[in-house]
């Protein structure tokens, strides 16, 4: 494979940030995220129409919480969210989450995977949205298949894994204890699309295609930052206005990978909106991507 130029992809510091959901219960919601996966509400704020409301654990924003009751519910079908990921920074981590939202009765549990880069579990929140809670192995032991880093599926002992890692005082810890936002899986119409608007134009980098109707990509190496499947949308075009996913967050480091992403849309003839801080544009279907500089605050966070 040849080797792509700098600016034609994303710097390798690049990172997701926190992502939006639309929901009809905002509160049931909020304490939903609170109780399951030990995230505090930040910031919030509201006009006649939409109350914003943002959550995360310590300072960090994890995702965005928008009341808009009067949009009909999730549709599996169509493009959009199948599960925000949410990485921890080791197994005790990573089992207290899982534990908590286990107890939490709204969860639903759908399933866990060893996927040699990484330990996950998965549940689906009360609105439908999916969710992943996950802990990166070392780097050093990611095995790669050429310019490919293997993700492959293998069972995980949901009862063995909290019997093993489990620390009540880490579950006591709570928000304390620190989390991010490490990848979105998207639901697509088509992987040649997506691969065109997420690969050639944002500038992330294939990093697995092993996977039937599935795509997965990253910057800097990384297993992956986003992915893309058409395993229940296959052929879907835009989105309705819905409940569920609102926006994809991306943080990049610098003014100077603004602009290359700005060159990339324009030679694209892709239209986007710029303020100097943040790229935000749609994706074929309608999925709202917001591209900004880090230290985002959660008052930038709830105007966009």
């Amino acid at each position: 494979m040849a080797a792509t130029p700098i600016d034609e992809v994303l710097n390798p510091e690049t990172s997701m940030g926190a992502v939006t959901l639309r929901v009809g219960d905002l509160q049931g919601m909020s304490d939903y995220y609170s109780r399951a996966f030990a995230m505090e509400p930040l910031e919030e704020r509201g006009d006649r129409r939409e109350v914003h409301r943002v959550l995360g654990r310590g300072s960090t924003p994890l995702v965005r919480l928008i009341h808009t009751p009067d949009l009909p519910g999730v549709d599996q079908r169509q493009a959009g969210l199948f599960h925000t990921a949410f990485l921890f920074d080791g197994p005790a981590e990573l089992a207290a989450t899982v534990y908590r939202a286990a107890q939490e009765p709204r969860s639903r549990f759908v399933g866990s995977s060893d996927h040699s880069v990484s330990e996950a579990f998965y549940f689906t929140d009360p609105e439908g949205n999916g969710v992943e809670l996950y802990t990166d192995r070392d780097r050093s032991l990611w095995i790669h298949d050429g310019d490919e880093i293997r993700i492959s599926t293998a069972f995980l002992d949901p009862n063995l894994y909290l019997q093993r890692h489990l620390d009540e005082a880490v579950v006591a810890a709570g928000p304390n204890r620190a989390g991010t936002v490490g990848h979105v899986h998207l639901q697509v119409g088509d992987l040649v699309t997506a691969r065109s608007f997420y690969m050639d134009a944002l500038g992330f980098e294939t990093t697995q295609t092993g996977y039937e109707g599935a795509l997965f990509a990253s910057a800097g190496g990384y297993h992956h930052h986003v992915a893309m499947n058409v395993w229940n949308s296959r052929g879907a075009g835009p989105r309705a206005a819905a409940l569920g996913l609102g926006d994809v967050s991306i943080t990049v480091p610098a003014p100077v990978d603004l602009e290359a992403l700005t060159a990339r849309l324009r030679a694209r003839s892709l239209p986007f909106a710029s303020d100097g801080r943040t790229v935000s544009l749609d994706d074929p279907w309608g999925t709202h991507v917001t591209v900004s500089l880090p230290d985002l605050s959660t008052e930038e966070l709830l105007s966009r």
